[in-house]
């Protein structure tokens, strides 16, 4: 991944493994990947060709086969202040979705494709969708470091469907960039390319958020506001207690919870959980 090691701080590659975000972790907590420089300006990556058990949301799987997605993990360095701070942390999942986003209109950009004609999205908590379909997830979890109580690890698993073909994409409800866009190089080579674009975007909104928490969270509410498939549709939340929450998604709130209206009027906030957009 020539382009990502020119911008990252770290970059491990390795063929195959469970999990990024889980390598991640262990190399953190071993000492054998040194924590990137504070404050979200520098970025570390880790990137597997095969993952064989990643974690998506309530512990769901994500397989990804060579040469078809990107499985990549990302991790930064942020004040434990910040993570910890409830009123603002829900940002967080939100910034990854944005760099994403940031990234998959870039790396088009450079393939002379406009990013419009490909409708990205993002659904709230933390999927990439493109064109009503879900192209990608987000995992975040933070990493106590060793020895440092003033700031911990910011570790943001992203798995995009590059090339997977149709009659093997995971859900009905997937999708795969290559079957929207024509003229794309391979898939390790945009694998690079969006790697590259990811690194750079986190780098910067990591570093503005860090500098004004509350300033920038207001920001990203407009800005997700813009683009979030979920408002004003109607979604099924259902939460780890098994309990399932029907009806309209009205309003991101202030700490990027989620209000929902039941079929009863009555307002939920909802904090954590599977979210899944309905038909129509």
């Amino acid at each position: 991944m020539p382009r990502t090691t020119e911008v990252a701080d770290n970059v491990i590659a390795v063929v195959e493994t469970a999990s990024t975000n889980t390598l991640a972790r262990q190399m953190l907590r071993d000492g054998t990947m040194a924590p990137p420089a504070d404050g979200g300006a520098g970025v570390a990556v880790v990137a597997t060709d095969v993952q064989s058990a990643g974690r998506g949301r309530l512990e769901r799987t994500w397989v990804s086969a060579p040469g078809e997605s990107m499985t990549c993990s990302y991790i930064a360095t942020l004040p434990a202040s910040v993570i910890a701070d409830g009123s603002v942390n829900g940002w967080l999942t939100v910034i990854a979705g944005f760099a994403a986003l940031d990234a998959l209109r870039g790396a088009l950009a450079e393939c002379g494709v406009a990013s419009e004609d490909c409708g990205l999205r993002l659904k709230w908590p933390n999927d990439l969708f493109c064109q009503g379909r879900k192209l990608g997830g987000i995992l975040t979890e933070m990493v106590p470091l060793p020895g440092r109580d003033d700031s911990a690890a910011l570790v943001i698993g992203i798995g995009i469907n590059l090339a997977i073909p149709a009659d093997r994409l995971p859900t009905e409800q997937s999708t795969s960039l290559q079957l929207h866009v024509q003229g794309l190089p391979d898939a390790r080579t945009l694998r690079d390319m969006i790697a590259a674009h990811i690194v750079r975007s986190l780098s910067s909104r990591l570093s503005g958020f860090v500098a004004d928490p509350h300033a920038a969270a207001e920001r990203l509410r407009e800005e997700t506001s813009r683009v979030c498939w979920t408002l004003g549709r109607r979604v099924e939340a259902r939460f780890t207690d098994g309990s399932v929450l029907t009806g309209t998604a009205t309003a991101l709130n202030a700490d990027a919870s989620l209000s929902v209206r039941d079929d009863a009027g009555e307002n939920h906030v909802v904090h954590t959980a599977d979210v899944g957009v309905l038909p129509l």
